[in-house]
């Protein structure tokens, strides 16, 4: 192209520019203290705030800043000008501005800031996937490093909703320990009233390639599936679990979780989150008075009844850990799975495909509460953002036109009895609903592994709600290799895939849905098995085990596996314990102890290595992970313990320089 054509026939009043301004009109609300004592970066924001337009006389106010994972442009009319990565964060301003005119009306002072974020849909099975888990790190960050560089600010509100972007924003509000915080959850997209939900039609690939699609089929329900434009996937993913845990935490007011994106009772919620943080601010309720060891276990015990995500095992000990609060570790999650009955009626897991906007409507977060409270399972001390404790936020609940209203439009619009939606404990049995995760251990996994055991098919679990598969490993080094041999014929009922190196330093603990959600669709998923060192994605169902520990490229047993391998697992959906295990080849079946002596005397695969698509900024990730204690830590950034560990590489390499010296 040539610069005429770049520069085309300029219009002569381009020419015509100003080199100089009149300024704002009016005088800074300074007084002789203000110039005397406060920073001269406090004055200078007063001058940029009227520079981008605010009032002088409106300057002195409560000021709060709004930080919102906003992607994509939209003009005047709301059509796209710029697509974002995903629904997800694409009305996350719109919530984000009812916040700021709700804080302008009490005269406070409003803020924004925004931090995108990633859609793991859009980046299962491509490269894109190697930052997933990392920007969650990276951008929690950010978000402290913006919060700090406003150092007028007063209260922070969070606005997200994603896989990546709620937990990181979530991390980073935590860590704010003496300012008032609060979570704003973004919301949920409809399902279309014709069509398939974004998870299922995540598959059409693979089931096409099996002939269970036409090509006009998958077409027409790929076209449709995100039914709305704003909000997240509607099913209990990563996305809607994280919106569940903010809440439960007390981070969010009282039924905000999964609220469907655009509409009035979502806008509400932004505003009804916006005057609760100024009362928190009024009353000196900051993020440490939220964010304690009890409401940590209340997550965690709201995680077990909805069935949520296993990515929550990698977030919630990092917002832990954010707070100053107690780690779980895998007892923790133990027990509270052991005795929290799971409750929700919703996809991905079912019975009953009810997408998450069904589970809103049915009283969502609180009305679950309300049956956890009366099994004594909730610390209902604890404070939340209203102000009030999570009783006194169940009392007004159970009590209010709210519920009832929601609750008769669920029947209203869709036929739906709320109480088949978010069961009673009794209701939740008859219906077959069992706790949610597993961690099996075994020679295979050492350090522990995790399995969502409520999602494993009920027909291929024994009476006594015990899975069982001992069959012939089937060994992939990549996602890549996986899903070919599925779309291929490669896999068949009855085989054990293992996919190796899919672990931090291999990946960066890649997602692997396209994996899981090829098997669960296609006829005989059911009877397949998956076993990696990666993770799933929070739709995955399926007898799938993951987090596999140590991974293969940290000499982990599931590196040295082979194809031929027999592996036998069983899983106690009942009881939630669980084994692993390598038991010999076709030709040779040993008893355990004899089959871990051969498997740990064995080499790594020899196709074993990490991705050499690997970006340098998740192999430096995965490294300060591990350092901080791995992803049983929640992959977070332990500064001391990064720090103790440069300062003994450091010594201990000036040793044998030193040594090398006198040789």
């Amino acid at each position: 192209m040539s610069l005429n054509e770049i520069f085309g026939e300029e219009d002569s009043s381009l020419y015509k520019v100003r080199t100089h301004a009149s300024g704002p009109i009016g005088t800074l609300p300074l007084t002789p203290q203000m110039l005397e004592e406060a920073p001269s970066g406090d004055l200078f924001g007063l001058s940029q705030n009227v520079g981008m337009g605010w009032k002088p006389k409106d300057l002195i106010g409560t000021q709060v800043l709004i930080l919102g994972t906003k992607g994509g442009m939209r003009d005047h009319n709301g059509s796209p000008l710029a697509l974002g990565y995903h629904t997800g964060h694409w009305e996350v301003d719109l919530l984000m501005q009812e916040a700021a005119e709700e804080i302008r009306k009490t005269k406070g002072v409003p803020f924004a800031g925004f931090v995108t974020d990633p859609c793991d849909g859009r980046s299962q099975g491509t490269l894109g996937m190697f930052d997933s888990f990392p920007y969650r790190n990276d951008a929690a960050i950010v978000y402290r490093r913006l919060i700090r560089s406003l150092p007028t600010r007063e209260a922070v509100m969070g606005v997200a909703t994603c896989d990546k972007g709620l937990p990181a924003m979530t991390i980073a509000l935590a860590a704010m320990h003496d300012l008032p915080t609060i979570i704003v959850p973004g919301g949920v997209t409809l399902p279309p009233t014709n069509g398939e939900d974004a998870g299922k039609v995540q598959t059409i690939g693979a089931r096409f390639s099996n002939n269970e699609l036409t090509l006009k089929e998958a077409a027409e329900l790929g076209c449709v599936a995100c039914a709305t434009p704003g909000g997240g996937c509607q099913f209990l993913g990563t996305a809607a679990t994280s919106q569940v845990v903010a809440e439960a935490l007390g981070m969010s007011v009282t039924h905000a979780a999964l609220a469907p994106s655009g509409q009035q009772i979502w806008a509400e919620m932004a505003r009804q989150s916006a005057r609760a943080t100024l009362e928190m601010e009024k009353n000196g309720i900051t993020t440490k008075d939220i964010l304690t060891d009890k409401a940590i276990e209340n997550a965690m015990v709201l995680h077990a009844a909805f069935g949520g995500s296993t990515n929550l095992l990698l977030h919630i000990p990092a917002i832990a850990h954010a707070a100053n609060c107690t780690i779980p570790t895998v007892e923790d999650w133990v027990r509270i799975n052991k005795k929290t009955p799971r409750l929700v009626n919703v996809l991905p897991n079912g019975p009953d495909p009810h997408p998450t906007v069904r589970v809103f409507l049915a009283g969502g977060v609180p009305e679950v509460m309300l049956h956890l409270r009366k099994l004594g399972l909730l610390h209902e001390d604890v404070l939340t953002v209203t102000g009030n404790t999570l009783g006194e936020n169940l009392d007004w609940w159970e009590q209010s036109e709210r519920r009832t209203q929601m609750r008769k439009r669920l029947i209203d619009a869709d036929g739906v009895n709320p109480d088949e939606v978010i069961m009673n404990p009794e209701r939740a049995k008859e219906r077959g609903l069992t706790s949610t995760v597993t961690f099996p251990t075994g020679n295979i996994a050492p350090e522990g592994s995790v399995i969502k055991s409520t999602s494993i098919d009920p027909s291929v679990i024994g009476e006594d709600g015990v899975y069982r598969h001992t069959g012939v490993a089937k060994v992939f080094n990549s996602e890549k290799a996986a899903i070919k041999a599925i779309k291929t014929g490669g896999i068949e009922a009855g085989d054990i895939m293992v996919v190796m190196g899919g672990g931090p330093s291999g990946t960066g603990m890649e997602e692997t849905y396209q994996l899981t959600s090829a098997l669960k669709y296609l006829p005989f998923g059911k009877h397949v098995s998956l076993i990696t060192d990666a993770r799933f994605s929070g739709v995955s169902t399926g007898a799938c085990i993951g987090h596999v520990g140590p991974e293969a490229l940290d000499d982990g047993p599931i590196g040295k596996l082979r194809d031929g391998d027999v592996i036998e697992i069983v899983v106690d959906c009942q009881e939630l314990v669980g084994t692993v295990n390598f038991v010999g080849t076709e030709n040779n079946r040993v008893s355990i102890e004899e089959a871990t002596k051969q498997l740990n005397q064995r080499s790594k695969h020899p196709e074993l290595q990490p991705d050499p698509n690997l970006p340098d900024d998740t192999r430096l990730w995965a490294a300060l992970q591990s350092a901080s204690g791995g992803t049983w830590r929640g992959s977070i950034y332990d500064v001391d313990r990064i720090i103790e560990t440069l300062e003994a590489g450091k010594k201990a390499l000036a040793e044998e320089a030193g040594e090398k010296v006198l040789k």
